[in-house]
């Protein structure tokens, strides 16, 4: 636990000290209320909608901080040669992982709570219920894990950070789309693929309108576990390299 601390402090400095992710911060927030003031509050609309309309826009704003604040975690170690510094210090794969990932968890959750005026904008001049919004965020904090998750494994696949965003990018876009592919297929396989979606299934269905279903919140975490499973036994592979 010692491990992970360390490197927990570490990284969560990194992002409160560094410019760059406050910017990026603020740029993904303006882009979620550009396009929540464009489209979820046009014409006359019932209160709820228009929060279920929020928590959509707020799902690709989680899914995309979630890609841009890990897929550097691990590249850039190797890119810098500080991974070396790492393999050969007291500290195992999961704490790197770990720590790592709770401090880039932290500061989407930062991101997530900054967000939170929006939906309370629309509670004072709506119907909606607290419940609704606790709901939704958790939803969007629960994606957001599985795309750190997602982007982590991607950076511990190559040095390259343009290539880990690539690749973390195609992945949650095919696993958030899933549902939509399984459309074409026949039953069972059909069942069974549209299980594993990330978004249509997942969040879109339950989260989005307020909805708590407790298989989807162990799927999310389940999914998170799988990422970060995968990315320390590939780091695992690469430290005998």
């Amino acid at each position: 636990m010692r491990a992970i601390s360390i490197i927990f402090k570490r990284e969560l400095q990194s992002y409160v000290r560094s410019p760059i992710g406050w910017v990026v911060a603020a740029l993904l927030l303006l882009a979620q209320g550009i396009f929540f003031q464009a489209w979820a509050l046009r014409g006359e609309q019932l209160s709820a909608l228009v929060l279920e309309r929020f928590f959509f826009v707020s799902s690709f704003a989680a899914g995309a901080a979630g890609l841009i604040f890990s897929f550097r975690l691990i590249a850039e170690e190797r890119q810098n040669h500080s991974m070396i510094l790492l393999n050969t210090s007291p500290i195992r794969d999961h704490h790197i992982v770990l720590g790592k990932f709770f401090a880039a968890l932290t500061f989407l959750t930062i991101l997530l709570v900054l967000s939170l005026y929006m939906p309370l904008l629309i509670k004072v001049n709506g119907k909606i219920s607290g419940a609704q919004i606790f709901v939704g965020y958790l939803g969007l904090f629960l994606f957001g894990a599985v795309s750190l998750a997602i982007g982590m494994f991607s950076s511990s696949l190559t040095r390259s950070q343009f290539l880990a965003l690539f690749v973390g990018a195609v992945l949650l876009i095919v696993l958030g789309n899933i549902y939509q592919l399984a459309g074409k297929l026949d039953a069972p396989v059909r069942d069974v693929v549209e299980q594993s979606d990330l978004w249509w299934a997942r969040f879109q269905s339950s989260f989005m309108r307020g909805i708590l279903n407790l298989k989807d919140v162990i799927f999310y975490i389940g999914m998170t576990y799988f990422f970060l499973l995968l990315a320390v036994k590939t780091l695992e592979a690469k430290r005998w390299q």
